[in-house]
């Protein structure tokens, strides 16, 4: 197979043609792309579920809007915790890390199953590979930057200290080998870096407005794309 050149923890973002509704003005952050094909989130589709609702001990640390948000159509009955630690190492901040503890690396990473199974598999949320992985916070794996996976069974209080934001996602956005690469190749999707601020959005129904507007290049005029082309 053609080695394939990762985008793990870049933003796609839907062009105006992409057709699946599923993925209609989406910001999809990427947690994982190799040969063995590709898994994201979607950044901007908040539901009126609030975190409180299924994930009470962590709605004090999740960001505003304090609502669940679907991460894709794949596996809703599952939640996955993406979270941005600022600033550093960890480490360096006095939380415990997995490194210092004594306590082994955490298995599947933020993915808990709701329904007692594990439909994204031990891939999806499985260890990135990160040098200075020893030098995390527990609780927190690290997938690009300040980006990283939250274990949603751990005790919130470990993270409590050093987490900048925190959003829970139920579901997430999947591609089988090759996949993704066909969509690129057939414009589906813009490809751009992330920023620690897109996990967190305020505003999660302009982020792709936003997120196009900030690129330096021509990408920066689809913003003003209208909603419906059909009334332009």
């Amino acid at each position: 197979m053609t080695e394939v050149s990762s985008l793990t923890g870049r933003l796609l973002v839907a062009t105006p043609a992409l057709a699946d509704p599923n993925f209609d003005r989406a910001v999809v952050l990427l947690l994982d792309h190799d040969e063995e094909g590709s898994l994201g989130v979607i950044l901007n589709r908040p539901t009126p579920v609030g975190v409180a609702d299924i994930l009470a001990p962590w709605a004090e640390l999740a960001g505003e809007p304090g609502v669940v948000f679907q991460g894709g159509p794949v596996s809703l009955d599952s939640a996955l915790g993406v979270a941005v630690v600022p600033g550093g190492l960890p480490g360096d901040s006095g939380v415990p890390s997995m490194e210092d503890s004594g306590v082994p690396s955490m298995e599947g990473g933020a993915h808990t199953d709701r329904a007692g199974g594990d439909p994204a598999g031990a891939r999806a949320m499985g260890t990135p590979d990160d040098p200075a992985a020893g030098d995390e916070p527990l609780g927190w794996r690290r997938v690009h930057g300040a980006i990283g996976l939250v274990d949603l069974e751990a005790p919130p209080e470990l993270l409590a200290a050093v987490l900048g934001s925190l959003r829970i996602f139920a579901g997430y956005a999947g591609w089988g080998p090759g996949q993704l690469e066909d969509e690129l190749v057939e414009g589906a999707w813009y490809v751009v870096e992330s920023e620690p601020g897109d996990v967190s959005s305020p505003d999660p129904e302009q982020l792709w407005r936003a997120v196009l507007r900030r690129q330096r290049n021509e990408l920066a005029m689809v913003a003003t794309y209208p909603d419906d082309p059909s009334l332009n």
